[in-house]
């Protein structure tokens, strides 16, 4: 085409490479400024700029390589039995499964080599591997998949993972032979049965797991070499193998993940009320007791270094009125072609809410108020009594609605002005069926620890200091607000240098706190998020897992303990593995839908 770009170009050269490469012709790749991803079929690679520099090309053609050979190389179905299920071996066994996939791959092949290693070395730029300063810093998922690397392939790690395994690599070097993984690399099962011995020698599992002891089902997903049998694994799979590659800071620590989430099982399986099992099976919804508002709030292995310099903010504290109506404008200018196709969805959500609220009568009733259509029988009989209605009480509880969106930089650009018009128009929707909507925000005042990480530099760098930033949480509009109030607080959103970094774990509770608080009958909590909590300056110091952990620790006890209703959906990034009802979706574009949706599934279980 006369207009095509030298981008275009490529990105069509790249999409025909992945799909013979996955020996797959309906693959479809596309470019993304966020982290690439993939599901079933469909693959983002990170975007090179315009004059397509030579180190970024490789390393979107490290990525789509990767996903390619994964979509030929690696049964969803076989991986997903042989799993582990503590969440450090889980981390390590899918890091393993991809360093055969990819080494098998680029076996015989050097060009697939360099630009796999392009690729890694991106990645390992922002892994905790690369600034650990103790063994338990090194996330073991990372350490483990490059030392299984260098033994299939012969490749060196990348030097900024050198210290951080040097750290492990005599541990596992005693304890464990990886170079017996490279006689079944041409065997998913075998290598499999190798990784999970692996697994047991390193003692991150009770014993040896083999693929067959966890399969409920018989047989019948043996030898799935179609892709299209997996997709909807691959969905919920790439967050936990291909999570693993994007560099958000999601690696499990190596000492003490297992004993902090046993013990979370433990506070959700022993002290709930009610009879045992209520905590539901896993990956469905548990039953909550409604308790007292007065129980005492979760007691987590975490703190903050100080709360000195956290705020609570709204928006109009940010930003003067005129900035507001700009950044407002600039938003709906954005989305003007996305809004219409919302509004719908809306609508569709409005109709359904209010068919449930449908006012029924009881006729012939001795009094009530007087039944017109029946007055032309009095005169046609004037020997016949009046006839009165009763209006019927509704069961459709009072309800009301918190949106807890993440303000992170990872969400600049689309996801941030999809997520702020959704969230707009779903106010707007609610309001008119009568549901009272809360919508907040969480960020941090400054990136890399600001003032608290000041005082803790004055105070001498003590150990393990816990949260260090200084959190802002954003109060864009109030549930007893009404939408036009509002309306225009949700472009502060658009406000340049307003996102940074994302502590989860406490923004869900002050989320939660505000809805305990409320008066409504039915509470439902809905988050909003692009991936794992990441604060630099709070993991530099502590534990790589120390945010997530507090994440999972969270999540367990509103899920098992409390009245509210917690739903979440993962802007690109798979949160099923943290909240037992959600969904992730790969384009932001599907995100005003979705939150409909999820809504409206809610409501119609109610």
């Amino acid at each position: 085409m006369a207009n095509e770009t030298p981008l275009d170009r490529f990105k069509a050269v790249l999409g025909g490479a992945a799909r013979a490469l996955a020996d797959e012709p309906e693959v479809e790749l596309a470019f993304t400024a966020d982290a690439p991803a993939q599901s079933g079929r469909h693959l983002k690679v990170p975007m090179p700029a315009r004059a397509l520099p030579a180190e970024q090309v490789a390393e979107a053609r490290g990525f789509a390589d990767s996903f390619a050979l994964r979509l030929r190389l690696h049964d969803v179905g076989l991986h997903q039995r042989g799993a582990p299920a503590d969440p450090v071996a889980r981390a390590v066994y899918d890091a393993v499964e991809t360093a055969r996939v990819e080494a098998l791959g680029a076996r015989g092949y050097d060009g697939i080599g360099d630009n796999l290693a392009h690729a890694l070395e991106m990645r390992l730029k922002s892994d905790p591997i690369a600034r650990a300063r103790s063994r338990a810093e090194v996330p073991l998922s990372t350490a483990l998949g490059l030392m299984v690397r260098e033994a299939l392939t012969g490749r060196a790690a990348p030097a900024g993972a050198d210290a951080g395994l040097a750290m492990v690599r005599p541990w596992v070097e005693e304890r464990a032979d990886l170079s017996a993984l490279a006689l079944a690399l041409d065997d998913q099962r075998a290598f499999q049965a190798l990784a999970n011995k692996m697994l047991a020698d390193l003692e991150l599992t009770e014993g040896e797991q083999s693929p067959d002891e966890s399969d409920e089902g018989g047989d019948e997903d043996e030898g799935q070499d179609d892709p299209s049998e997996g997709d909807s694994d691959d969905a919920a799979e790439g967050g936990d193998a291909e999570g693993e590659m994007e560099a958000r800071g999601e690696e499990r620590e190596a000492e003490g993940e297992s004993e902090d989430q046993q013990e979370t099982e433990q506070d959700s399986g022993e002290d709930m009320d009610g009879e045992p099992g209520e905590e539901g099976d896993e990956g469905m919804q548990p039953v909550r007791p409604n308790r007292p508002r007065s129980d005492p709030s979760p007691q987590f292995d975490y703190r903050p270094w100080t709360t000195q310099f956290d705020e609570v903010v709204t928006a109009t504290d940010l930003c003067d009125a005129d900035e507001l109506l700009r950044l407002r404008g600039y938003l709906d200018q954005q989305l003007a072609h996305l809004q219409s196709a919302v509004s719908k969805l809306a609508n569709r959500l409005q109709r359904r809410l209010m068919a449930q609220q449908n006012r029924s009568w009881d006729f012939d009733q001795e009094e009530g108020l007087l039944d017109a259509a029946r007055l032309a029988r009095v005169v046609t009989s004037p020997g016949q009594s009046l006839s009165y209605k009763v209006e019927r009480d509704t069961d459709f509880r009072d309800t009301v609605v918190t949106l807890l969106i993440d303000n992170s930089g990872s969400m600049r650009g689309r996801p941030i002005s999809i997520a702020a018009i959704s969230a707009d128009i779903l106010a707007r929707t609610l309001e008119r069926c009568g549901v009272k909507t809360e919508i907040l925000g969480f960020t941090t005042r400054a990136w890399k620890g600001g003032q608290s990480r000041e005082t803790w530099l004055a105070a001498g760098r003590p150990p393990q200091p816990g949260r260090l930033n200084d959190i802002r949480h954003i109060i864009y509009k109030k549930a007893d607000d009404p939408w036009r109030r509002a309306r225009q607080n949700l472009g502060l959103m658009m406000r340049e240098g307003l996102l940074k970094e994302n502590i989860d774990g406490e923004a869900l509770l002050w989320a939660h706190s505000r809805l305990i608080a409320r008066a409504e009958d039915r509470r439902i909590l809905m988050v909003i998020s692009d991936g794992a909590p990441v604060d630099d300056s709070t993991l530099s110091v502590n534990s790589g897992s120390y945010l997530e952990r507090h994440l999972r620790q969270v999540i367990g006890w509103i899920e098992a303990k409390s009245p509210v209703e917690l739903i979440a959906i993962g802007i690109g990034h798979d949160v099923t593995r943290y909240y037992s009802r959600a969904v992730t979706i790969m384009d932001a574009e599907q995100l005003g839908g979705t939150i409909i949706e999820q809504l409206a599934s809610l409501f119609d279980a109610d």
